[in-house]
């Protein structure tokens, strides 16, 4: 399929999605959430792990402001629940790893959608910016889901009653991200990770994805319950059998995600 507002590149059992609209700081606008909800369903039938990232000086500005039309029809709500929703889950419940390298600034929107992936990292010059109360909002997105998960409620409270950006260096001291790399490594970093995720043992990634999302909600005696049920479902695939023949007898083991 041929995408108007991202580029996609699928190889060696990663798909790359690139948001691509520069002009416009790779803001979403419907065209994009559509294409989006698209990409993500062929990469999880075609490939085993999924990169994320944006063309151009930024990775995202979040919402495009110029593509609400009219104000007095504007319906926040209808947006969120219709178009936004399906693809923030989407992304979230993704049953492949996934990996996001923000390039440039991520605000509002664009920096909750990659708090959404497994592991986000930024370029030393990135920045993360709650963008919402300059306009008079509040942040969307997922993003009153994600900061006080990640960085406790004074520092979620900051972000988004500030509103002021976040470097890319606190942003993973304060746990954020999983990483900074210099701007040139980036792209490279990003797409080493992939692979290095869509070698290995897949469906127990799945898995822990599951148990780890359960976590914030469950109780002690829920987590270990669940997993041992999920663990059990990984010790009675192919991989596992794999990696330990592959651990007894020295050798790197070859997943093959079932």
């Amino acid at each position: 399929m041929v995408f108007e507002t991202l580029q996609v590149q699928a190889s060696d059992s990663v798909t790359k999605i690139t948001l691509n609209r520069p002009d416009s700081m790779n803001a979403m606008n419907v065209t994009m959430r559509r294409e989006l909800l698209i990409a993500l369903d062929e990469a999880v039938e075609t490939s085993r792990a999924l990169l994320l990232t944006g063309s151009g000086r930024g990775f995202c500005a979040g919402q495009d402001l110029g593509d609400v039309g009219s104000f007095e029809d504007l319906d926040l709500e209808r947006t969120l629940r219709d178009e936004y929703d399906p693809l923030l889950r989407r992304l979230y419940e993704c049953p492949i790893p996934t990996v996001c390298a923000i390039n440039g600034a991520a605000a509002g929107a664009g920096a909750n959608l990659a708090l959404a992936t497994d592991i986000v990292i930024a370029g030393r010059s990135a920045s993360f910016l709650e963008a919402f109360a300059r306009i008079g909002l509040i942040p969307d997105a997922g993003g009153t889901y994600w900061l006080p998960r990640l960085v406790g409620r004074q520092r979620a409270m900051g972000l988004s009653l500030l509103a002021e950006p976040l470097s890319a260096e606190k942003a993973a001291d304060w746990g954020l991200i999983w990483e900074v790399v210099d701007d040139d490594d980036l792209q490279t970093r990003g797409e080493e990770l992939a692979a290095r995720l869509a070698n290995g043992p897949t469906k127990a990634y799945r898995l822990m994805k599951e148990a780890l999302r359960a976590s914030p909600e469950n109780s002690f005696a829920d987590q270990i319950s669940l997993e041992a049920e999920l663990q059990g479902e990984a010790g009675r695939t192919r991989d596992f059998k794999e990696g330990v023949m592959a651990f007894l007898q020295k050798r790197r083991p070859s997943y093959e995600g079932r």
